[in-house]
């Protein structure tokens, strides 16, 4: 098997997927993911519910809980770009002083960071549903459902804003892989 020679002419960087549940972050993430691989880039996609059932295993939902969920995944993220890997972050992160925090840290090692909003409206996700916590919460069986009956603030200036109901993941990726040259990221 042929080996493909990794580039490490980029630097590192986090782009950070925020959104709602079933918004189509990580699917973003992953179709990017693969593109930049194949380019070279060295990448690494930090999934919300895997970073939930390992490093943040014991953590729940409240707004405190959230907050370190995200900050550790901010660290981690912020530890890879600084060491030349694009780490690509589809993660809710529903607050927006805990996303703050994690661009703060990331301009205090002076690492690229971006925001980027998978901006689909709640509507679509619900029909999305691809874990089946919409259904769960209409049945009345969950609580705590971001962009339902627990809030959501939505980034008033992201680098970029994507619209996942109104194009393809390839058309998404696309516009995202374009920023990332654009910022001279890959």
């Amino acid at each position: 098997m042929e080996q493909q020679a990794i580039c490490t002419c980029w630097p590192g960087a986090t782009v950070w997927l925020t959104g709602l549940p079933s918004a189509g972050k990580t699917t973003l993430a992953h179709e990017l993911a693969g593109r930049l691989r194949d380019d070279g880039r060295r990448v690494e996609v930090l999934d919300g519910d895997e970073i939930r059932t390992f490093l943040s295993a014991g953590l729940g939902f409240s707004r405190a809980d959230r907050h370190t969920n995200v900050q550790r995944i901010g660290l981690v993220a912020e530890v890879l770009a600084r060491n030349g890997i694009l780490a690509l972050v589809p993660v809710i992160a529903p607050y927006a002083d805990s996303r703050e925090a994690v661009r703060k840290r990331h301009q205090g090692s002076d690492t690229p960071y971006l925001e980027v909003h998978v901006a689909t409206p709640v509507e679509v996700c619900s029909v999305r549903d691809v874990k089946g916590l919409y259904a769960k919460q209409a049945a009345g069986e969950l609580t705590g459902l971001t962009g339902v009956d627990d809030p959501y603030e939505a980034p008033e200036k992201p680098d970029l804003r994507i619209e996942s109901h109104t194009r393809s993941v390839e058309e998404s990726a696309t516009a995202l892989h374009a920023l990332l040259t654009e910022r001279g990221l890959a």
